[in-house]
């Protein structure tokens, strides 16, 4: 009978939920940029991992399609902003996408094995032609890009679109590399503010971590003006209970689950949507099995809270060092560990949690490894917190059974 029914939760990256909860207002926001006759404000969509960029982001995608732009993008990878040329290819790669069935004019095709036999074929602008276009132009990157994109446009205007978005998730992988004297991040930047100078409808969106917004105002310090900033937080108690509901009550499943169950879910997921459908994909396989055995419903909360440190926590734990572990379980025993803490409060607490306390220069040096490595950010205001949602309750979880373990061996 359970073969019957399919599990409407949906936990993975950027995976769509079948109800998303607690986005409204991004949306709002999202719609209000799309109304921009002159490309003013683009937008950055950050948060923590697990919060729900990548859905949000594909929920998007119809809405600017049903107001009439193109869309193109891809998740970013470290090896699109190595240098300069390999951004560029990237940019004219997305963009042949949504080009590529314009008629731009014939070209003639010699026919083979006929040697004054020529062919009139017409000419499309397609990832070839775009890339003539790009090489053809005189000048430094930035000057193959902008023409390639001016060119773009004027043919792509008289066809009625608003403009094209480029939207690009994992964007927190962009950078500059000075000591290779290459600047795709600026770049970047440089060029889309050039051609919405210009009038040209082409707005940029980028997905990512909370280190991303820094970094871009990093390159350019004009970007904090040509970005609108949406920071994704978790979900509030009556979004929470929508995200767990919602997905149950819009199918056919025998499935009810009472208000204190409800009630935990949403405390051991902290209201993150990730971990709303993880736990709530482990809830219902759970309570449908219960159901098909006539049995009362009960949850294995601390089998469930293993399976998530296994799925999700424990290979970004892996990335640090042990000094770093040291390093971030301090920071986990301290009180405001899940909003923002400084480098002050971490090596007081030091003094007493450890045997080898940090001195202040050596947790500045730690705290931006483990930014690069994804684990930390810093905001504007000097101050660190988790880029993982709830990686302070998971350490201190670890520390929890590795105390009990030395217990049971000094026994």
């Amino acid at each position: 009978m359970q073969g019957e029914y399919k599990n409407p939760f949906r936990p993975g990256a950027g995976h769509m939920p079948l109800y998303l909860a607690g986005r409204a207002k991004e949306i709002g926001e999202f719609s209000k940029l799309l109304s921009q006759e002159t490309i003013l404000d683009n937008l950055v969509l950050t948060g923590l991992r697990g919060v729900g960029k990548t859905v949000l982001l594909e929920n998007f995608k119809p809405i600017a399609i049903r107001e009439r732009w193109l869309w193109v993008g891809t998740d970013l990878s470290e090896s699109a902003s190595l240098s300069e040329e390999n951004i560029a290819i990237r940019l004219i790669t997305d963009l042949s996408v949504v080009t590529s069935n314009i008629l731009v004019g014939t070209h003639d095709n010699r026919i083979p094995g006929f040697v004054s036999s020529i062919e009139t074929v017409p000419l499309y602008l397609n990832f070839n032609v775009l890339l003539e276009i790009y090489k053809n132009t005189p000048g430094l990157v930035i000057d193959k890009l902008k023409n390639t994109l001016q060119i773009t446009w004027e043919h792509l205007k008289p066809k009625g679109s608003m403009g094209i978005i480029f939207a690009y998730d994992e964007a927190q992988n962009l950078s500059d590399h000075r000591a290779k004297e290459q600047y795709p991040l600026s770049l970047l930047l440089d060029l889309f503010q050039s051609i919405q100078r210009q009038r040209i409808p082409f707005m940029l969106i980028f997905t990512g971590l909370p280190t991303l917004f820094p970094k871009l105002v990093e390159a350019r310090t004009y970007a904090e003006r040509m970005f609108h900033l949406l920071f994704l937080h978790n979900l509030n108690e009556q979004d929470s209970k929508d995200a767990i509901l919602k997905p149950i009550e819009s199918s056919e499943r025998p499935i009810k689950l009472s208000k204190e169950w409800v009630q935990h879910i949403i405390k051991m997921s902290g209201g993150y949507p990730y971990f709303i459908q993880f736990i709530g994909r482990e809830v219902y396989d759970v309570a449908l099995q219960k159901f098909n055995a006539g049995e009362k419903l009960t949850i294995p909360t601390a089998e469930i809270m293993r399976k998530l440190d296994a799925d999700f926590f424990s290979g970004r734990w892996a990335k640090a060092t042990d000094r770093q572990r040291e390093l971030l379980t301090v920071i986990a025993q301290l009180q405001n560990a899940d909003l923002e803490f400084t480098v002050q409060e971490i090596v007081e607490l030091s003094i007493e949690k450890t045997t080898k306390p940090f001195s202040n220069s050596h947790v500045n040096q730690m705290l931006y490894s483990l930014s690069n490595t994804g684990l930390v950010y810093k905001n504007r205001f000097g101050k660190y917190s988790f880029a993982v949602p709830l990686l302070g309750q998971f350490i201190l979880r670890q520390l929890k059974e590795k105390n009990t373990r030395m217990f049971e061996n000094k026994e």
